[in-house]
């Protein structure tokens, strides 16, 4: 028997009435009927789906039937299924159904201690990949005195102009700022005791060996470190990396030999400077808030200063440095994927930099303080 899908109009309204065999069978010409009777119902406002002249229908047809009901009420359209056929309205309706509930989605609570535990569990493998970047950094370093060329000397200047003198403002700033504060802090408690003569030594004493270089560091891993991760982020995506790789070219001598080194050379030079003018921020706080003279200040800022105070924090500041350049680098070579990826291992380079210099900062304060030095 034929298959058709009659379309009865009165106005706004229509009603279908398929007839023949809505079957597997039958799926290319159900579906041309579907199809044309869909077509036809331009103007509608409201459909019904009439079922008593239906001969037989199966799964097939009543998916296709159940599909042009949803959507006609997806349009906007009223549409329903009448007639006596109760196996084909079953049908219809079951498909349906099962086409427009959809399970809830289900939310997979992790125990705390589950996610403590998988951070954990990376912990030996991430270790490993740190110490052998490390590592493949430290087999470089003779390579490169081997074989020069290997290195990007030419863009050693750019690198310590961007490093270095661009990043002096805002060094700058944060250890002016930190000296006024730690000026402040020593008339707040040293002066109950009539101690403010000590304020000068406990800016040298706390700025020189500790904040000094732990605050120029974390400016340079918050500004440097973070250009430095998106570069290499973004060579790796765009495989710059690979280009590099193919031409014989390694990218721990070519790329991050250079960037170690003017993080080396330059926050040793921010840090001093930084030094100075945290002299400066304290000599303000304690002229505008005592009656101590700026002579008086000074002479008891160069009493402070000596070769264990100076050299203590300078010591510090190359290995903050190669912490920051390691790290940058080593998360711009690990990016995978696109711009997201870029800004991930962005985020993660500033993070675990920042992290990384004030636990080395905690750490070398440690074996100063076991040296008696």
């Amino acid at each position: 028997m034929s298959v058709a899908l009659r379309t009865d109009r009165e106005g706004g309204h229509a009603t279908l009435v398929p007839t023949g065999s809505f079957d597997l069978s039958h799926a290319t010409e159900v579906t041309q009927a579907v199809s044309d009777a869909e077509a036809s119902l331009n103007g509608c406002r409201s459909v019904d789906v009439d079922l008593t002249q239906l001969d037989r229908i199966d799964g097939a047809g009543a998916v296709l039937l159940a599909r042009l009901l949803d959507r006609l009420e997806a349009d906007g359209r009223q549409a329903s299924v009448k007639g006596d056929n109760p196996e084909a309205t079953r049908l219809i309706a079951l498909y349906r159904e099962r086409r427009t509930i959809l399970p809830a989605p289900q939310i997979r609570t992790t125990n705390p201690l589950t996610r403590i535990g998988a951070v954990v569990a990376q912990l030996p493998g991430k270790a490993n990949d740190a110490f052998d970047f490390i590592g493949r950094c430290a087999v470089a370093i003779p390579k490169a005195a081997v074989t020069p060329r290997s290195v990007d000397w030419r863009s050693l200047p750019s690198l310590m102009q961007e490093i270095g003198a661009d990043a002096l403002p805002v060094t700058s700033a944060a250890n002016l700022v930190v000296g006024i504060i730690i000026g402040l802090l020593g008339i707040s408690e040293l002066g109950r005791f009539g101690a403010n003569s000590y304020v000068p030594e406990l800016v040298v004493v706390a700025h020189f060996r500790e904040l000094g270089p732990l605050v120029t560091a974390i400016v340079v891993a918050g500004r440097s470190g973070a250009g430095l991760a998106s570069k290499m982020a973004t060579m790796k995506v765009s495989e710059e990396i690979d280009a590099l790789r193919s031409m014989g070219f390694d990218p721990v001598r070519w790329l991050v030999l250079p960037r170690c080194l003017a993080l080396a050379v330059t926050v040793p030079l921010l840090t001093w400077v930084g030094d100075l003018l945290a002299l400066v921020g304290g000599l303000v706080a304690t002229v505008v808030m005592t009656d101590m003279t700026p002579h008086a200040y000074m002479e008891g800022t160069l009493k402070a200063i000596t070769a264990s105070n100076l050299l203590t924090g300078l010591i510090k500041a190359p290995f903050l440095a190669l912490a920051i350049g390691l790290i940058a680098c080593g998360q711009g070579l690990l990016t995978r994927g696109g711009a997201a990826a870029v800004g991930a291992r962005t985020t993660t380079a500033v993070v675990l930099a920042i992290f990384s210099t004030i636990v080395i900062s905690a750490l070398f304060t440690l074996f100063f303080a076991l040296m008696g030095a």
